[in-house]
């Protein structure tokens, strides 16, 4: 995908003068930069002093230990998957090349790698993820915990390897400061779990080729920070891997300078992109993980070299961490909300380590879990490792003006999410919340007063995902569109205006009329927007827990429309579609479950499976990866009463 002059107007709208200001400075300084390649500062005596206090490693479950390995192992031999592309050139990867498309990408000046252009340079995804350098992570992992010194050896080989092959502001691993930041705290903690190792003082502190690789990795998060309208998750990779780079690998003259910075905007974007009540302001569930994972990284990094952090700082994490644990579902799951690209910010565990399980079991360590926190797992390996790092404090000390929720929170004011809860682990988010974050929205989904409903953390009525970004515009449109959603469309027409595929021109604005999700008996939630000009969608949802029975009602004020109401069925339900009733059936733990769904009379109703021109009828459990699956849209235009076109519908649970 190249982008338009069209575009570039649409996304220079909705920048203001001060971030294009800063774009033109940057744009200036890239020009520079072309010709001039300084060499990094000489070092001598560097020495690696942020490791892992003693018996760290003892605490590592066995259990997560075997994962571990077996994941270490599989690297070995080459193999791993990404974005749902297998592949087995593992040993002597090749670092531009994308296994899906078979392309590899351009050399050249940095900058001048057209990037978003699958066609010129394969899909970037495949190609930045390995090297953010996070299979190494698990490979310097897998060697800490068992000593086997051939998972180092290899790290070693791999390291070396990907230096030579990407020399400073050379080819495409040298255009995105998500990336140089998160491959930063990759290379950090690699350093660390090879300590003991004979040979990692010759592959880091004693390696010029990696003090030159380090400095301008930390020169370039440094000139080129994500600005305005770009400062969302982006901007928290870059400085929390600076942060990091510049506490453990503080040996140039410049780290105090970049520590300082780093830890400024660390500060100031974590409160930027977190709600009051601690969730993400992109309201995309997964960017909520990497930007705790990312922040909860950084702290330990600041701690262990005995760098003092705001307490405000905590308190975002803090409260993210009790927000991820208020909105979980029965199974650990949390919303699928927005957009999801599979990204992590620490990883040191192997296949099979549920990530939310993990997060939390990290934030009791760090913080302290509460009463009402559901009960979390401790198997993993990360935990033990970040929260050895962090440096005790006691109970209050966080901010003490702070107090943590006392009960469970089921609705987000300031997020507009609310969470309806029911007998038999029924689990439903209703959202009612502003689209996206910042100017342009760019993780958002066209999804306004939608619900997504569980039962016992089976995806019933399913949020779709996401499944792509660059290279297939027609497949990134159907993901993020009103219709791929659990909610009504006008006119064929999304509620948002898209301008492209990071960023909306036109935001629906959404108001929250009731939310009583600890009603008596029954939990009530509404909301309306205004994305359809000229008419008004309402939403009202109640949750019976008497009749298990979960109504949905829709009015549409404003004059007659073209209506089209659509329900997406989790990968696990079967459905038979009768007129306008469908049985919903399902296996949990080997045991049958059912649901009836009654839709609205008033629309003509189909159920779609697995289409693709245009795209309807598909679930992505994960990035790269989609699956058929049922959705079943209603057509038609209702019938008007003083103006207003109304909808009921309503799911029943089987005993």
């Amino acid at each position: 995908m190249t982008m338009s002059a069209g575009w570039y107007l649409r996304r220079l709208s909705r920048m203001g003068p001060r971030e294009v200001a800063g774009r033109a400075g940057d744009a200036v300084r890239r020009r520079r930069w072309r010709s001039d390649r300084p060499e990094g500062p000489a070092v001598t005596g560097a020495r690696f002093t942020a490791v892992l206090p003693a018996g760290t490693l003892a605490a590592v479950p066995p259990e997560a230990a075997k994962r571990l390995v077996a994941e270490a192992d599989l690297l070995m031999y080459g193999h791993v998957e990404y974005f749902g592309v297998v592949r087995d050139d593992l040993v002597d990867p090749d670092w531009w090349r994308d296994p899906k498309t078979g392309r590899r990408a351009p050399g050249g000046y940095a900058f001048d790698v057209p990037y978003r252009n699958e066609d010129a340079v394969g899909d970037i995804k495949q190609i930045w993820e390995l090297s953010r350098h996070q299979y190494l992570t698990v490979l310097a992992a897998a060697y800490a915990v068992t000593g086997n010194e051939r998972y180092a050896e290899r790290v070693a080989e791999h390291l070396r390897s990907w230096w030579a092959a990407n020399p400073p502001l050379r080819g495409v691993h040298w255009i995105s400061g998500i990336e140089l930041g998160i491959r930063l705290l990759s290379w950090v903690w690699i350093r660390r779990l090879l300590d003991d190792w004979p040979g990692a003082a010759g592959l880091f502190e004693d390696n010029p080729v990696a003090l030159d690789q380090i400095w301008h990795h930390q020169r370039w998060l440094a000139a080129f920070p994500s600005r305005g309208s770009s400062a969302n998750n982006h901007v928290i990779a870059e400085a929390a891997g600076q942060l990091a780079a510049a506490c453990a690998f503080g040996w140039f003259p410049s780290s105090g300078r970049w520590r300082g910075d780093a830890l400024r905007s660390l500060e100031r974007h974590l409160r930027g992109n977190t709600f009051a009540s601690g969730l993400n302001r992109e309201l995309a569930t997964e960017y909520h993980g990497l930007v705790l994972e990312l922040g909860l990284a950084a702290v330990a990094e600041a701690d262990a070299a005995g760098v003092a952090v705001p307490p405000s700082v905590r308190l975002v994490l803090l409260r993210m961490t009790d927000a991820l644990a208020a909105v979980v579902d029965s199974r650990l799951r949390p919303p699928r909300q927005g957009d999801a690209d599979d990204g992590y910010g620490l990883v040191v565990d192997g296949a099979g380590t549920d990530r939310w399980g993990s997060l939390l079991a990290t934030g009791d360590a760090v913080f302290g879990r509460l009463d009402w926190w559901p009960e979390v797992p401790g198997t993993d390996v990360r935990t033990p490792l970040l929260s050895a790092l962090v440096r005790p404090y006691p109970k209050g000390a966080v901010a003490p003006a702070v107090s943590r929720p006392a009960g469970r929170p089921d609705h987000f004011a300031d997020a507009g999410l609310t969470i309806l809860r029911g007998p038999g682990e029924i689990w439903c988010r209703c959202d009612g919340g502003p689209h996206g974050f910042l100017s342009i929205a760019a993780h958002a989904h066209a999804d306004a007063l939608a619900v997504e409903v569980r039962h016992d953390g089976v995806d019933v009525l399913a949020d779709p995902g996401t499944f792509c970004y660059h290279g297939q515009p027609a497949w990134r449109q159907y993901f993020r569109s009103t219709l791929g959603h659990n909610t009504l469309r006008l006119d064929g027409a999304d509620q948002s205006v898209s301008g492209g595929p990071f960023l909306w021109t036109r935001h629906a604005r959404t108001r929250v009329l009731t939310a009583d999700p600890s009603g008596d008996g029954v939990a009530r939630w509404s909301a309306e927007h205004d994305g359809y000009q000229g008419s008004v969608h309402r939403r009202r949802v109640e949750l019976t827990a008497a009749s298990r029975e979960l109504t949905v009602v829709d009015e549409v004020r404003g004059p007659r429309r073209a209506v089209e109401l659509a329900f997406h069925l989790g990968p696990a339900i079967a459905a038979d579609l009768v007129g306008n009733r469908a049985v919903l059936t399902w296996i949990r733990d080997g045991e049958g479950r059912s649901a009836v769904l009654d839709l609205p009379r008033e629309l003509s109703w189909r159920a779609h499976r697995g289409e693709t021109d245009p795209p309807l009828g598909w679930y992505s459990a994960g990035f790269g990866r989609k699956e058929p699956t049922t959705t079943l849209i209603g057509t038609g235009t209702g019938t008007t009463a003083d103006g207003v076109m109304g909808f009921t519908t309503v799911l029943r649970f089987g005993r």
